[in-house]
């Protein structure tokens, strides 16, 4: 019985040890230094997981492809369109001539983009690792301008033609009424002004 346990404390041990490893927070640890742990920052190998398996169903979330990291560049702000485009991103990752990439394989590709745009590879890591799931962008404000824009072009009271038929007057839409000619079964003519009037006058 002692036996089992020790073996068991050894595996529990090994496994603290290895995920202290993955996320880098020993001496020699696989993704360089050792890294205080930023706010919101997740481990590098989790990071790469999700972005690897966003879009894609099928992934495993061992590989990642091109548009994956563009994806997970922007959202981290490593792209930002003046340092770092995606044309340079473009040029580093079919250096490796692989369609996806696995982890390994992404670190040489950043090391490399690190070293020809002459930016820190631990920068561009600490931002890969502290932007948040994917899909989920915090850095993005709504412009007023645009909040403007959207207002005017849906502004029901500016329409015209057949699309002010498709509102009434308080801009409520009329669902099938405005969209289609319905039946009138009165017995008048379409266009017929005075409906309804002949009882009244006699």
């Amino acid at each position: 019985m002692s036996d089992e346990l020790a073996q068991t404390v050894e595996e529990v041990t090994q496994e603290v040890k290895d995920v202290k490893l993955e996320n880098g927070t020993t001496p020699g640890a696989a993704n360089g230094t050792p890294s205080k742990n930023e706010d919101n920052a997740i481990p590098f190998k989790d990071a790469f997981k999700m972005f690897s398996k966003f879009g894609d169903p099928k992934s495993d979330g061992k590989q990642i492809t091109l548009s994956q990291s563009d994806k997970w560049m922007k959202q981290a702000k490593v792209i930002d369109g003046k340092k770092i485009t995606t044309t340079d991103t473009a040029i580093h990752f079919k250096k490796l001539k692989l369609v996806k990439l696995g982890i390994d394989d992404y670190q040489k590709f950043l090391e490399d983009l690190a070293k020809s745009k002459k930016v820190e590879l631990e920068d561009i890591k600490k931002k890969l690792t502290t932007c948040g799931q994917p899909g989920v962008s915090t850095h993005l404000t709504k412009s007023a301008t645009a909040a403007a824009t959207v207002d005017r072009l849906t502004d029901t009271s500016k329409y015209t033609g057949s699309h002010k038929q498709r509102f009434d007057e308080t801009g409520k839409g009329k669902g099938i009424a405005g969209r289609k000619d319905l039946v009138d079964g009165s017995g008048y003519v379409s266009g017929y002004q005075h409906k309804d009037s002949y009882n009244k006058s006699h």
